[in-house]
């Protein structure tokens, strides 16, 4: 019974000792936690289990110990670290979709500008050549001088040039696109 009682305070002296250095450190690793629990949990255990030679029982059941606890905490580390590499991942993948939200909406603000202005110019275009009876402006000429350019006699002219939402200013023909 004395050597059991020395085992004992073997163990708590280490648990003593490693604990208050583990405060005053950084924080201890999963493997290293996992190997000293292993380690004084297998040492008592082997000093108990072998009663003939408590000493030989108590290292072999501490090494056996630590080795289970140490594969028990690398498995315990290896999760945290996918869990945290899962978490990223998401984390990457929702900002990547809120960026992508944030460029639609954007683009659908500048397109709805862009139409509201093609809407005012289409507005104050019809309102500057009032359509007559026959379907032409009454301003516009019919034909192009010389001074404009070659004659091009018998062309309207297309005001909205690039513009393939509108058509002619003077007719519902929309321009070919040859």
């Amino acid at each position: 019974m004395k050597k059991f009682s020395w085992i004992l305070a073997l163990v708590m002296l280490f648990t003593g000792v490693f604990g208050a250095q583990a405060q005053e450190r950084k924080r201890w690793s999963p493997q290293a936690k996992g190997a000293v629990i292993g380690g004084l949990g297998g040492a008592a255990a082997g000093a108990i289990i072998h009663k003939r030679n408590r000493a030989v029982g108590g290292a072999v059941g501490g090494v056996a110990g630590a080795g289970v606890g140490y594969a028990i905490g690398k498995r315990t580390d290896n999760r945290r670290k996918e869990a945290a590499r899962v978490a990223a991942i998401e984390r990457a993948a929702a900002n990547r979709a809120a960026n992508d939200r944030a460029e639609r909406s954007a683009l659908a603000r500048r397109v709805d500008a862009a139409e509201r202005k093609a809407a005012v110019a289409q507005v104050k275009q019809q309102q500057q050549y009032p359509v007559m009876a026959n379907g032409f402006a009454a301003t516009t000429p019919m034909m192009l001088t010389a001074s404009n350019g070659p004659v091009a006699a018998g062309y309207l002219p297309n005001e909205a040039y690039g513009n393939r939402n509108s058509a002619y200013s003077t007719s519902e023909v929309r321009r070919k696109s040859w």
